[in-house]
């Protein structure tokens, strides 16, 4: 069936242990606290999202578990591990899962577009033809289905676009992404139900939108 995995197991994905870790790190954010802790991660928190990649890769194309380690070469805050676990498999666009104390985030689509897939993207909604009342078709359903657009948005109309344009909503996008939370006891049935639900976007972004070119 779309939107399945073949043989999804029961139960839930992440014991109540990788919330509690994501808690007490919240905590005890250095690296003496999480190397003593290491094991726990692994077991809790990398492994489930390593089987979940298993699962996503043959459908979605190439998976990976995101590293827990923070990038604070640009940020103030130097607090070295993220909050939250995550991983991603796709092609074009993606289908995502993260885990943290507040429970799951499912998730896909194209998130951060290089500069030509962007402006491929809002030649097609300008157009506003077939595609782009497909692409506005895919969004209200994914909204009735529970799913948040992931931001930021334009504040006005891109450059060159009228702002009284009928598609001006698709037009103010920078992601073609979407997100819904799940919680705690979620099943991995439930996390491969959310991607099927968010195939539709990913087929669009496929067709219409292709692979990057340029440099984000």
């Amino acid at each position: 069936m779309p939107g399945e995995l073949r043989d999804p197991p029961s139960g839930p994905l992440f014991a109540p242990r990788a919330f509690g870790f994501y808690a007490e790190l919240a905590e005890h954010n250095d690296r003496e606290w999480f190397a003593a802790h290491r094991g726990e991660y692994e077991e809790f928190v990398r492994v489930p999202l390593e089987r979940l990649a298993e699962r996503a890769e043959p459908r979605y194309g190439a998976a990976k578990v995101f590293r827990p380690n923070r990038d604070v070469r640009f940020t103030a805050d130097k607090a070295p591990y993220k909050l939250n676990g995550a991983m991603t498999a796709g092609r074009v666009g993606g289908v995502y899962v993260s885990v943290s104390v507040d429970g799951l985030v499912a998730g896909g689509g194209l998130y951060e577009p290089s500069r030509d897939q962007l402006a491929r993207a809002r030649e097609v909604i300008a157009d506003d033809g077939p595609p782009a009342a497909e692409l506005a078709a895919i969004i209200d359903e994914l909204e009735r289905d529970g799913f948040e657009l992931a931001g930021p948005f334009l504040k006005t109309a891109p450059r060159g676009v009228d702002r009284d344009h009928p598609r001006l909503g698709l037009l103010r996008m920078l992601h073609y992404a979407a997100l819904r939370p799940l919680p705690r006891e979620a099943t991995a049935a439930e996390v491969e139900a959310a991607w099927g639900s968010l195939e539709p976007l990913l087929g669009w972004v496929e067709r219409l939108v292709g692979p990057a070119q340029s440099s984000r």
